[in-house]
């Protein structure tokens, strides 16, 4: 069992699955750095020094925070259009597929070919 773990384990796919998500969470951090710090702040700027963080609907005792909510659709249009530019980008550098070889014809074809080329003669 432990070996049967081990080579699944080391399967390039569950490797590059492995360093993608770890990949992924740092660019994600980064990506929040930049929304949040730099283009939500431009933003309010621009729109007179709204802070979207801090908007929020308060409902009783409860606050809905549709600002944070904001915040994150920008993080995932970011992260998803960055995912989009590097698949396009790394799809430049694959290797074309062969054709797939046409497999040798079968032994009913053969005979019946032989058969139509002795009627042609």
């Amino acid at each position: 069992m432990l070996k049967e773990f081990r080579d699944f384990a080391m399967k390039g796919n569950v490797l590059d699955l492995a360093i993608a998500v770890i990949i992924g969470t740092a660019f994600g951090k980064i990506v929040s750095s930049l929304v949040g710090d730099v283009i939500m702040p431009t933003f309010g700027l621009l729109l007179g020094k709204l802070d979207f963080s801090s908007l929020a609907l308060n409902i009783g005792d409860a606050s809905i925070k549709y600002g944070m909510f904001l915040q994150s659709v920008v993080d995932f249009i970011i992260i998803a259009f960055c995912i989009f530019l590097m698949v396009k980008a790394l799809r430049r550098f694959k290797k074309p597929e062969p054709p797939p070889t046409p497999a040798a014809p079968s032994e009913e074809v053969r005979l019946l070919t032989e058969i139509r080329d002795a009627l042609k003669r």
